[in-house]
């Protein structure tokens, strides 16, 4: 009798090794959902962000464009004034004109640059440069400076859009 109940321990000691074994408990796949799923939370709130600050970069290097390219008109032509911004919004190019010869620059495409367009407010759409010779920026609004150039334009943040203005 005694060796039956030492071979009924003995079955039953390694049904259940086989059971602990056979895979997870559903306690372990629910834990692992759970740290998938905010893994997947965090990584859907950070998109958004992280474009909107591409696309924030992207504005501000095309403004930068547009001045480097209006210095390089008033070198080229003695100190003359530009008067004109032309943005190809279709290849990105960008032509500076006045009363010498014209300058050219690149920038990405998707942008538009209006001569004159004065300063941005808040609300006014992104990637719409306003090209403003005899301008300079007094924070974001223009005031009147002969040898100067200001480019307006505005970028978003997580609720609306900025104006920003750069001179040179």
């Amino acid at each position: 009798m005694k060796s039956k109940l030492t071979n009924l321990n003995n079955d039953s000691n390694q049904s259940g090794l086989r059971r602990s074994q056979s895979g997870f408990t559903i306690i372990e796949v629910l834990i692992v959902l759970a740290i998938a799923g905010l893994i997947l939370l965090i990584v859907f709130l950070a998109v958004p962000a992280l474009q909107r600050s591409s696309r924030t970069t992207q504005a501000k290097n095309a403004a930068a464009s547009i001045l480097s390219t209006a210095s390089e008109y008033v070198a080229n032509n003695n100190g003359g004034q530009p008067t004109t911004c032309n943005l190809d919004i279709s290849d990105g190019t960008i032509t500076i004109s006045g009363s010498g010869s014209d300058a050219t620059g690149r920038t990405q495409g998707g942008y538009t640059c209006t001569t004159g367009g004065g300063a941005k407010s808040a609300g006014d759409p992104t990637g719409d440069f306003s090209f403003n010779p005899g301008q300079k920026c007094n924070g974001t609004a223009l005031t009147s400076a002969p040898r100067a150039v200001a480019v307006a334009f505005t970028v978003e943040t997580s609720t609306s859009t900025v104006p920003q203005c750069i001179d040179g």
